[in-house]
């Protein structure tokens, strides 16, 4: 249930960071209060030295005209799914030999 909720949440996040596309001069002005906030979540939702560089990206692609198309969230919340499976798979094999 949590996984499922933390991809709710990097989806909800990647659209809000969408919706500055729809105002096309107050968007880029809105960025300026919504890449912090976004950095912030994104390292609080992450955490650790690849959520630290993460927020780090995430901030200057929020601030950065014409970057808010990145899902920032969800590439990483697939990132984190697939090395996780890896290592599950890893300590399954080593566990089996």
């Amino acid at each position: 249930m949590l996984k499922r909720n933390s991809l709710i949440v990097c989806l909800i996040m990647d659209f809000v960071g969408y919706l500055s596309f729809t105002l096309p001069v107050l968007g880029e002005l809105t960025d300026l209060v919504w890449a912090p906030f976004s950095a912030l979540v994104f390292y609080l939702l992450f955490g650790g030295k690849k959520g630290a560089i993460g927020a780090v990206f995430n901030f200057v692609e929020e601030l950065s005209p014409g970057l808010d198309f990145i899902p920032t969230f969800t590439l990483m919340w697939i990132f984190r799914k697939l090395t996780a499976e890896k290592k599950s798979v890893t300590i399954l094999k080593t566990a089996t030999t």
